[in-house]
Formats: structure tokens, C-alpha cells, sequence
């Protein structure tokens, strides 16, 4: 089996066996894409870790972020695994290969005001409703934009007051949804019922008729952001990360926090308390008569 076969299966062994997400299978074939250059026609057992390593440096060299190597990485890793499994491969050359550090920089997030003001969305029209609709459930229960997209109508249980999502490797999460939120769900399912693509699944439908695309709420999210006056480059990720850091702030609950967002570890999720000393540090510097500069 030569590399462009044992790729294929592979991604297919991904798809159909683990069901990774669609976007994810995506960030497996630029990596596996990535590794055949690097291979450059060699067979697969002649890579060794002297060859993975130099082919991260030279990778770094060229610009690569430290996270999106790692990321990488972690695809040959598992590639390579896969093909000991199958008795192709003595061992895996990519074993014990890191990526560069990276610098540990925090996420950005809104202000709680900022994204209040951000949601506070009046328009009727059905683009209004549905944009509403998103922005105040991706704030309320902190989802990647994947999973806003990919929700369908029976994953909003407006009784409740729960969604169901499915993010990544599959995994299925229960979110709380708040009243704010769950308005705005129904006054859009109101309108959508008579648009095109009604009798579809899916919960956010575009102007064509079909689910809506993720850049389209990417560009959705910078428009409004715009009419509320909101400065910051704002992405649907930072909703995400405005969710928690607000979340945690109020309840200091690192593990339900956690749950909600769907990190499989809470190495991820501590990120957020460092947002919150940083809020802290600030009340701090500006409330405390000793902190304050002569």
C-alpha cells in the first residue's frame, strides 16, 4: 500500500469508524498532505524521527504557529500509529517529537456590557429573527460555531430550556439555554416556518434555503458587531470565550464550566481563570489606595 492509499483509508478509518466531523477529516488531509510533501516520494518506512523533526523545524522556519504544528503533529502521530497497527511500520517515527513552544497569550473576550449590546438585536425582518436567534444562543451556551450550524430544530428543547450539541469527536453535550436565548429561538421559529427549506432539519436556514454556512455567520457576527458599535474584530469564537470567562467570573464553577463548553480536559478550560484574575487585577489596581501610582 503506497502513502496516497494508506491516507485514504486512513481519513475513511477517521469518517466512518471514530466519526470525526466533517471539519476535523478536513484538518487531517492538509496535514497528511503536509507529511507526503515532507516525504517527498520516499517510501514511509524510510521517515524516521530525525526526518519528522526536520521537517517540523523547517515547518516552523517558514512562519507555522507552534499550536497549528502540534496540531499537526498529533495527525502523523496518529497516522503513523495507525499504520504499525497494520503491520506496515516497525514503530512510530513521530513518537517524541514536540512542537515549538508557544506563547501563552489569553483569548480575547467582550465586556459583559459589549456583549449584552452585541445581542440586543431589534430587527423583525426573518435575517434579523435568525441572526438574533444565533447570537443569543452561541453568548447563552458558549458553542463553536460548528455546532451553531449544525444544530437541528429538535436539538432546542424549549421546554427545558436545554440544547443538545454535538461537538468534537462526536461527543454529545447537554448545555442549559437562558430565557433571553430561548425567545429568541421561538420568535425565529415563527418566521422560519414559512421561509424556503422550512421542512429541513436544520435550525438556521440561509437565503437559499439550506443550512446556513459558517462563514456566513462569520460575517453575519462582524456586521452586527459593527451596528452595536462594537470595535473589537469580533469572530463567533469570542463568544465562546466571552461565555465563559462571564460564566466563570459569576460562579468561579471551573468544572461546570468545563462541561458546558465541552473540553475533554480542564487544562483547557483554566485558561479562563487566568481572564479572571486579569479582570480582578484590574478592579484591584483601580479600587486599592496602595496599588494606585503617585
Amino acid at each position: 500500500m503506497n502513502f496516497t492509499e494508506l491516507s485514504e483509508d486512513y481519513l475513511s478509518h477517521l469518517a466512518h469508524e471514530r466519526r470525526l466531523a466533517p471539519l476535523t477529516l478536513i484538518h487531517y488531509r492538509r496535514d497528511l498532505e503536509a507529511l507526503a510533501h515532507l516525504a517527498d516520494g520516499q517510501a514511509l518506512a524510510t521517515l524516521d524521527h530525525h526526518a519528522i523533526r526536520r521537517g517540523i523545524a523547517r515547518l516552523h522556519g517558514k512562519g507555522l504557529a507552534p499550536r497549528s504544528l502540534a496540531r499537526m503533529l498529533s495527525a502523523w502521530r496518529g497516522f503513523f500509529a495507525y499504520a504499525v497497527r497494520h503491520g506496515l511500520l516497525p514503530g512510530n517515527p513521530a513518537d517524541g517529537v514536540r512542537a515549538p513552544k508557544s506563547a501563552k497569550t489569553l483569548p480575547d473576550v467582550l465586556s459583559p456590557d459589549e456583549a449584552c449590546r452585541l445581542v440586543a438585536i431589534e430587527d423583525t425582518s426573518p435575517a434579523g429573527r435568525r441572526d438574533h436567534a444565533l447570537l443569543e444562543l452561541a453568548y447563552s451556551c458558549g458553542l463553536r460555531v460548528a455546532e451553531l450550524v449544525g444544530l437541528d430544530i429538535d436539538a432546542v428543547d424549549l421546554v427545558s430550556g436545554e440544547v443538545r450539541v454535538t461537538g468534537k469527536g462526536s461527543k454529545t453535550r447537554i448545555v442549559p439555554v437562558g430565557k433571553a436565548a430561548l425567545s429568541a429561538v421561538t420568535a425565529w421559529l415563527e418566521v422560519r416556518k414559512a421561509l424556503p427549506g422550512a421542512q429541513l432539519a436544520a435550525l438556521f436556514l440561509g437565503p437559499r434555503g439550506k443550512r446556513l454556512a459558517v462563514r456566513t455567520v462569520q460575517a453575519r457576527i462582524k456586521m452586527w458587531a459593527t451596528r452595536q458599535g462594537i470595535t473589537q474584530n469580533l469572530h463567533p469564537h469570542m463568544l465562546r470565550h466571552s461565555f465563559a470567562s462571564h460564566v466563570l467570573q459569576s460562579s468561579g464553577d471551573l468544572r461546570a464550566v468545563q462541561e458546558m463548553l465541552g473540553h475533554a480536559s480542564i487544562a483547557s478550560t483554566q485558561v479562563y481563570t487566568h481572564l479572571d484574575f486579569q479582570h480582578l487585577a484590574k478592579v484591584y489596581d483601580a479600587a486599592h489606595p496602595r496599588a494606585k501610582k503617585k
